[in-house]
């Protein structure tokens, strides 16, 4: 089928003229430059146990004043088209800064969009964002969900300018930030002050650093101890889920097809790729294109990279407080910790005997995990959380689940999103 897809491919590049080959060779060495180090003369800051210094870009530096505005920016629901939905609506701080327990999150109007709503905690460590990384950083990220028809629905970034030059206290806030008035604000210092803040998000000390980095006897369970070495060795986790010697960030910041998704739609998977770049071809928005069509989104990153080797490849997502953001995977289609272990010890198939998807990559194949030692690397995962998470890992998983559009109350939020 790679042989079907690459043919396609072509067909579709050729017909799009040798600019469509030029915006994919441009695209590729452009997420390889972007690797997410820290800009030289960058500065860092103090992390909790477990993690690193803080990366700070030096275009961005981090000031009180800076991370005050980005916090009231990320709170403020007028950016979007209903007054209804700002970036904490489905980045919650009581829910791991995620919108647990929905599947794929909603924007204005009850619009459900394709994606699970990845964590902003960490995210100050991700060198790429959102699930197929087409944002290098978090400045870049944030300027997309405000004019996301399924997400904040703006038309641009008018609206929110306007408001920012008129409204008295950002007035203040952003002549204390940026030095800057009237026109001079513009969409630039909007995102940098939301990235600012959101850098602040930074989460460690959980029972497992505390035991595995601060030498703290019976921080973790007998279980979560056992399963830390099936993390380490049969279960081979740690290759994308990277642990250092002095730090964890669980993620290796790369793009994998682990056989979710992209399955329900491979035998359409050659034409549908080659309609695709020949859209992109011609100008299609790919942000809005993955997060309202389902069969576009299940592309992966080859929606970004325009490489087969990258077809239903996603982002590895960070572990840490995991236990309290079901449900997993890009599509939320995992309700549990225990489904998504199952999921690998199938070698990439959710139902076993399933079959395996032809893009699957070659670190995927099944573990031979016995029920046991499945437990204990779930006891681990549930070690991974961050004492400010901790409340929310009282109830059991499976309550917290819903499908997508199912309305319920959320305790501590004013959404039910």
């Amino acid at each position: 089928m790679k042989e079907l897809i690459v043919h396609r491919i072509a067909s579709a590049l050729a017909a799009g003229t040798a600019v469509a080959f030029l915006i994919s060779v441009g695209l590729s060495a452009a997420i390889a430059a972007s690797s997410g180090e820290t800009a030289p003369g960058a500065t860092a800051v103090a992390a909790p146990l477990g993690l690193p210094a803080v990366p700070i870009p030096a275009n961005n530096p981090m000031t009180p004043a800076r991370i005050a505005l980005g916090d009231k920016l990320f709170h403020d629901k007028r950016f979007s088209t209903t007054g209804e939905v700002a970036c904490e609506t489905c980045h919650q701080r009581d829910k791991a800064f995620t919108d647990s327990p929905l599947k794929t999150s909603e924007g204005i109007n009850k619009a459900t969009g394709t994606r699970n709503a990845p964590t902003v905690a960490n995210a100050a460590y991700f060198t790429s964002m959102f699930w197929d990384g087409r944002s290098a950083d978090l400045e870049d990220q944030a300027q997309h969900p405000f004019v996301n028809p399924v997400e904040m629905g703006l038309a641009d970034h008018e609206p929110i300018l306007r408001i920012v030059r008129s409204d008295p206290e950002y007035v203040s806030a952003f002549q204390a930030a940026f030095g800057k008035s009237g026109a001079a604000v513009t969409k630039t210092e909007v995102i940098q002050a939301i990235a600012a803040f959101e850098r602040t998000l930074v989460f460690g000390d959980s029972p497992f650093d505390r035991w595995h980095y601060g030498g703290e006897e019976g921080a973790v369970s007998e279980a979560a101890a056992r399963g830390f070495k099936v993390f380490l060795e049969d279960g081979r986790c740690v290759s994308c889920h990277a642990i250092e010697t002095d730090h964890a960030l669980f993620t290796d910041n790369r793009f994998h097809n682990i056989g979710v998704g992209i399955n329900s739609i491979q035998k359409d998977v050659p034409e549908l790729a080659g309609a695709f770049l020949a859209a992109k071809a011609r100008g299609m928005d790919v942000d809005k294109a993955v997060l309202t069509n389902p069969r576009t989104s299940e592309l992966g990153r080859f929606a970004i990279t325009d490489s087969v080797d990258e077809l239903g490849a996603f982002k590895t997502s960070t572990l840490r407080n995991i236990a309290v953001t079901a449900p997993y995977m890009h599509d939320g289609s995992i309700a549990t910790l225990r489904d998504v272990v199952v999921h690998y010890n199938n070698g990439g198939v959710t139902t076993e005997g399933d079959p395996v998807n032809d893009f699957l990559s070659g670190g995927i194949r099944p573990l031979n995990l016995t029920d046991q030692q499945i437990d204990d690397l779930v006891a681990f995962l549930e070690s991974l959380t961050s004492p400010a998470f901790a409340a929310a890992q009282t109830a059991p998983a499976q309550a917290r689940i819903m499908p997508a559009g199912v309305a319920a109350a959320q305790p501590g939020s004013d959404d039910n999103e």
